[in-house]
């Protein structure tokens, strides 16, 4: 997120539809075979799981793989290139993201 705002002034994308979910599947699929950050949080709040968008948009969709997200700790969300689902992921790795303006 801090990359993606400082370099490109701009906020990892959240997505609020099944279209958007597909259309930026398929965008990141031209650029990688990994999958890509999305701006989706999962953290615990007043004793409670919750998801949220780093954009602070209304959180509207979700597209989680089974068994995700995962409720340990602290996750950021990734989009599947291949089958275009969310799986919780250690905030701390490297992968591509997808920058909206």
């Amino acid at each position: 997120q801090a990359y993606c705002r400082d370099v490109y002034q701009g906020q990892l994308a959240s997505l609020h539809s099944a279209a958007r979910n597909q259309e930026l599947q398929k965008l990141a699929r031209t650029y990688t075979h990994h999958s890509v950050w999305i701006g989706a949080v999962t953290s615990c709040r007043a004793g409670k799981w919750e998801s949220c968008w780093e954009d602070s948009s209304p959180w509207n969709y979700a597209n989680w793989a089974p068994t995700y997200p995962h409720h340990i700790v602290t996750t950021c969300t990734t989009l599947s290139t291949r089958d275009g689902l969310w799986r919780s992921r250690p905030c701390f790795l490297l992968r591509p993201f997808i920058c909206q303006y």
